[in-house]
């Protein structure tokens, strides 16, 4: 596996600095790892290797040489194609040397100080050795960018980390990147002022690297790290609180504004809907260059974490053995009128007054009260399949208010819209699904919850994301599936026919659970030709993950080496003697 040594060498910040370009290269990476350069040493040092060994050979065009070793032995090149780190190849940098007695010269190009300009990659080079035509194996790869990789201030966070980064993923095979595109960065103080420039300059470095980006429109909040939503919104919600999504005590979910005012002139009097409409013409202008080029997929948000759900876990406890239900979250004002003006058009005015309430509170599970329970709990009523039914047809409408305006603006470009949902998999055995109830899918043992999702995102001509495509059973509480809960929503939409996007929960340090991803794009039931994998940051380059993603990039692909990934043109070389090669790359 990948890792890196260090020693507790005094002069090893002197030997760092001698060449500034590694010095700040060091810095870089090291912010984007952590804020802790002691701490998180051994995995920068693994990513400046990284970082490093790129800057000399960048993927075709310059090849590196060790002595008498060619990249081949080194085994630092194109992963899906058989061109690749061996797994028990270890990076290591002896600090007890300077880097001159260290035997190794690197041609580095300094790194320019504008915002994301690094050297121009060659396209044809690239197409002949980086990428990997789709008919190899079928499966597109992309990698998420950090969440910040834009701060508020509309500045590229870390840039020359995220320079070294797209490197390795191209180097690697990798097809692309997804950029998450933040409501409150770009209209940050007024409504229909937009900033693009941080977002633009990180479209101008992918596509110096030959590589694909995905956007990712993200109309809400996050808490870590915390990026807010714009300035102006959060001030109306402080004078008219309804904008945002209540719990059956009054408490307010603040970070995404409530799908019961889409139509309704609660922004400066704008609907929301128009607010998101002009922002993706503003972005659909501002990116017109990139579009079906660089820029080839456009994920609408569609709520909490940008999925198509209520946010009724937010008070959940995240530590908790024993997972919660969530809870109801329809009674901020409007809301609760829509229940009102559904209860009186069927006839049942008094079920229109409040939710539900005999339901567990956040934290407790289904059994505590008796709406969810297993035998003649009230979901099994007349009453609770009439709210179900509601709760869960307002979730479905705004998502297909969202995804119809999204592929309506981008109908004329060649890039695919997509909307993410979440894997709510606690308590799936339960006969209620009560977690998924909360959430908004009306999906219980009597009633398939999704084929209804299917049916609108497939009217749409929409892709939809599926999370979880990592988790195991085995490692979730007994009550827990993700395994069935998502091969349930992949039957729905192989029945409408809908395309599927995967997606990994988080950064995993178990082989086990890129195993199972491997399974989820393996099977032959629905076609899942496009897979992206979360996130990229301080966990994914730690010496514990990347040599686990390495192996996964690698297994995605098939066949061996190719002559045409071979660099025909020695372009530049890196000369040293067989001591510092030992240095350098050991084989365990």
């Amino acid at each position: 596996m990948l890792s890196a040594t260090h020693g507790a060498d005094e002069s090893n910040g002197q030997r760092y600095n001698r060449n500034p370009a590694v010095a700040d290269s060091l810095l870089d990476v090291t912010q984007l790892c952590g804020s802790s350069t002691t701490q998180h040493l051994p995995r920068v040092l693994v990513v400046l290797g990284l970082y490093l060994i790129m800057e000399a050979s960048v993927i075709g065009a310059y090849q590196v040489k060790f002595g008498t070793n060619d990249y081949r032995d080194l085994g630092f090149c194109n992963l899906r194609n058989k061109v690749c780190i061996p797994p028990r190849t270890r990076i290591c940098f002896n600090q007890s040397k300077n880097w001159r007695n260290f035997g190794i010269q690197f041609s580095l190009k300094d790194s320019q100080t504008e915002a994301v300009r690094s050297e121009e990659v060659s396209r044809d080079t690239l197409s002949s050795s980086g990428e990997r035509s789709k008919s190899v194996d079928g499966i597109e790869l992309f990698v998420g960018l950090p969440l910040d990789a834009v701060s508020e201030c509309n500045t590229v966070n870390h840039v020359r980390a995220i320079a070294a980064g797209l490197k390795a993923l191209k180097l690697m095979g990798v097809d692309g990147v997804e950029l998450p595109v933040w409501w409150g960065v770009v209209e940050k103080d007024s409504m229909g002022q937009y900033e693009w420039s941080g977002y633009r300059a990180i479209a101008e470095l992918v596509e110096k690297m030959g590589l694909k980006m995905h956007v990712l429109f993200c109309f809400h909040a996050n808490r870590e790290p915390k990026i807010p939503l714009p300035n102006w919104v959060s001030q109306i919600g402080e004078t008219l609180p309804s904008i945002f999504f209540a719990d059956r005590l009054g408490q307010q979910y603040k970070e995404c504004l409530s799908l019961a005012v889409d139509d309704l002139p609660v922004l400066n009097g704008k609907t929301p809907i128009q607010v998101y409409q002009e922002f993706c013409n503003s972005f659909k202008s501002a990116f017109a260059h990139f579009m079906g080029s660089t820029i080839t997929g456009i994920t609408m948000g569609l709520g909490p974490d940008g999925e198509l759900r209520y946010p009724s876990d937010h008070r959940v406890a995240k530590s908790s053995k024993t997972p919660g239900v969530g809870e109801f979250q329809c009674y901020d004002n409007n809301m609760l009128c829509h229940l009102k003006r559904h209860a009186e058009t069927t006839g049942n005015p008094l079920w229109g007054l409040s939710g539900p309430h005999d339901v567990p509170s956040y934290n407790q599970p289904p059994t505590v009260n008796n709406f969810f329970k297993e035998q003649g709990g009230s979901w099994e009523t007349p009453y609770g399949d009439f709210f179900l039914s509601w709760y869960s047809s307002q979730l479905i409408s705004h998502g297909d208010r969202l995804i119809s305006l999204a592929s309506s603006i981008f109908s004329d470009k060649t890039v695919t819209v997509s909307g993410k949902l979440p894997l709510v998999h606690s308590w799936y055995k339960a006969r209620s699904h009560p977690s998924e109830l909360t959430a908004g899918f009306y999906n219980t043992a009597n009633r398939d919850g999704y084929e209804a999702v299917a049916q609108m995102f497939a009217r749409n001509s929409c892709r939809m994301i599926l999370p979880g495509m990592d988790l195991l059973d085995a490692h979730h509480p007994s009550g827990s599936s993700p395994q069935s809960l998502l091969e349930q929503m992949k039957a729905a939409c192989v029945k409408y026919g809908v395309r599927v996007s995967g997606q990994n929960t988080s950064v995993s340090q178990v082989p086990s659970c890129f195993q199972q991803i491997k399974r989820n794009l393996s099977e032959g039931n629905v076609a899942v030709d496009l897979f992206s994998y979360q996130r990229m940051g301080a966990d994914f380059f730690s010496p514990k993950h990347f040599p686990l993603f390495t192996e996964f990039v690698r297994g995605l692909g098939q066949g061996d080496l190719h002559s045409d990934d071979i660099p025909v043109e020695e372009v530049k070389s890196v000369h040293t003697g067989s001591e510092a090669q030992k240095d350098l790359v050991q084989s365990a």
